[in-house]
């Protein structure tokens, strides 16, 4: 992939962590391995980390707490890996911040779609960064109190700044794109994930985090709405309303 990414694997089932290990190893990604979010969080300190894969059930420290410790001083994607029987799991891990998830038990071909798709989207968002930006006449839109700069990755609501994923804010930069336009799920999810839908779970639950990171009333949104039966759009229902 050009460069050596760094992939945190935490995992307590010993087996199942060193066949991940091994195969994205074959892969060329460097592999860290805890077997508890406790350990995962202090690999985090001493290396730079470019995704985490979690499992959920854990001793010590289980996924979700380790995912939303992490949320709060890093970017990088993660995967949650729940079983079939935890589909609350699933939605709880996207809440907290997880990007994608996979079921036990799973095919390595599947779990290695999933982290080349999460790094070509992580190394586009830090190229943006590091100011490698692709060359482009427009950076900044606004919505109302929505003020979004695609060169700086910020957003600001009412001049207060806020913090996103980088999931969300690519979201997000593609409704705020293209103000009153209104967007599938499927759509938005091929757009975002550049692969086909297979499941829009994923959007429903990043769309209602964002909402409730812009929205004063996020049950009333000013800004994102539902168009039902349809998709998603980006407006300012206050400006409509005063016409």
């Amino acid at each position: 992939m050009g460069k050596e990414y760094h992939v945190l694997v935490v995992e307590d089932d010993k087996e199942i962590l060193e066949g991940v290990r091994i195969y994205l190893k074959n892969q060329g990604y460097v592999v860290f391995g805890a077997g508890n979010g406790q350990e995962g969080l202090e690999i985090m300190e001493r290396e730079t980390i470019h995704l985490a894969i979690v499992d959920v059930m854990m001793p010590v420290m289980d996924g979700i707490t380790m995912t939303m410790r992490l949320r709060e001083k890093y970017d990088f994607p993660v995967i949650m890996l729940t079983a079939k029987s935890e589909e609350i799991d699933k939605i709880t891990g996207l809440n907290v911040g997880a990007d994608d998830y996979v079921t036990k038990p799973f095919a390595p071909m599947e779990l290695l779609a999933r982290v080349n798709s999460q790094l070509r989207r992580y190394s586009r968002y830090l190229e943006v960064l590091e100011g490698r930006r692709e060359e482009r006449n427009e950076t900044k839109y606004v919505i109302g109190g929505l003020e979004l700069d695609e060169e700086k990755v910020s957003l600001t609501v009412d001049g207060e700044p806020v913090k996103l994923t980088p999931m969300e804010f690519k979201i997000l930069t593609l409704l705020m794109k293209h103000p009153g336009r209104v967007f599938s799920a499927d759509e938005l999810y091929e757009r975002i994930w550049n692969e086909k839908a297979i499941t829009t779970d994923t959007i429903m639950v990043h769309v209602r985090r964002i909402r409730e990171k812009i929205e004063i009333d996020p049950k009333n949104p000013r800004y994102l709405k539902v168009v039902w039966g349809v998709g998603y759009k980006m407006e300012d229902s206050y400006e409509r309303n005063k016409k």
